[in-house]
C-alpha cells in the first residue's frame, strides 16, 4: 500500500488551469539570478546600451534576464515618485536602470566595467547636456560582495582608463534602496523610438 502511495505521488501532474502552465520541479527551484542597478544618465540610453551588447534570450543570451527604467536613490519620505517630481530635482531620486542576471553567464564585474565604458562618470549630476541629480553616476549594489565588487573594478577603471587622462571618477556607490518602475512608455523607449533622444555619452569609450 504504502509503495503504491509513493508511486501515485511521484507520477502525480498538476492540472492545467487559467492561471498558468503546470509548475516543473525547476520552476519551483529558487532563481540564482541576481539584480544590479546601474544610473549613468537618461535611463533611456543606459537601458538600450546594455541590452545592445548584452541582448536578452532566447539564444544566443548574454546573461541579462530583464530589465526596467525607474527611479532610487531618493529621499526616504518621497514614495512612488514619477518622472515630473524626479525630473524636477526636488525628490534626488536618479534615473536607473535595474538588470536581472544569471551570473553563470555574466560577471557582476563585467557589468560594472562596462557601465563604466558606456558614460561619462567624472563628471557630478551629468551627462551630456542633460544636467541634475537625475542625471548622476551612481551605482546601488544589492549585496555585501556587489558592494566590493563595484568598489575594485572602480579603483582598476580609474588606474587604467582615467588617472593617466588626469581625470577622477565620480560615481557613487550606495546600497540600493527602494526601487520604482517609471511609467510604462519609459520601458524599451528606444526600442520602441529608434528616433528617440539619446545621450551622446552612451557609447563605447575604450
Amino acid at each position: 500500500m504504502l509503495i503504491s502511495r509513493l508511486r501515485a505521488l511521484l507520477t502525480a501532474r498538476r492540472p492545467i488551469s487559467s492561471f498558468g502552465p503546470p509548475v516543473s520541479f525547476r520552476d519551483m527551484a529558487p532563481s540564482l539570478n541576481q539584480i544590479a542597478i546601474f544610473a549613468s544618465g537618461c535611463f533611456w540610453g543606459t537601458e538600450h546600451i546594455f541590452l545592445k551588447h548584452f541582448p536578452i534570450k532566447p539564444e544566443p543570451g548574454k546573461g541579462i534576464i530583464s530589465t526596467a527604467v525607474g527611479y532610487t536613490g531618493g529621499k526616504a519620505s518621497i514614495t512612488n515618485p514619477d518622472y515630473k517630481s524626479v525630473c524636477s530635482g526636488t525628490t534626488d531620486h536618479a534615473e536607473a536602470v535595474r538588470i536581472e542576471f544569471d551570473p553563470s553567464v555574466v560577471g557582476y564585474a563585467e557589468l560594472v566595467e562596462f557601465f563604466y565604458r558606456t558614460h561619462d562618470p567624472t563628471t557630478v549630476n551629468r551627462q551630456g547636456g542633460d544636467v541634475g541629480t537625475q542625471y548622476r553616476s551612481a551605482i546601488f549594489t544589492t549585496t555585501p560582495e556587489q558592494e566590493t565588487i563595484a568598489r575594485r573594478v572602480t579603483e582598476e577603471v580609474q588606474a587604467k582608463h582615467f588617472t593617466p587622462k588626469g581625470t577622477k571618477i565620480a560615481t557613487e556607490i550606495h546600497s540600493a534602496g527602494p526601487w520604482w518602475d517609471a511609467e510604462d512608455y519609459h520601458q524599451l523607449y528606444l526600442f520602441k523610438n529608434p528616433g528617440g533622444y539619446q545621450c551622446p555619452t552612451h557609447r563605447l569609450h575604450w
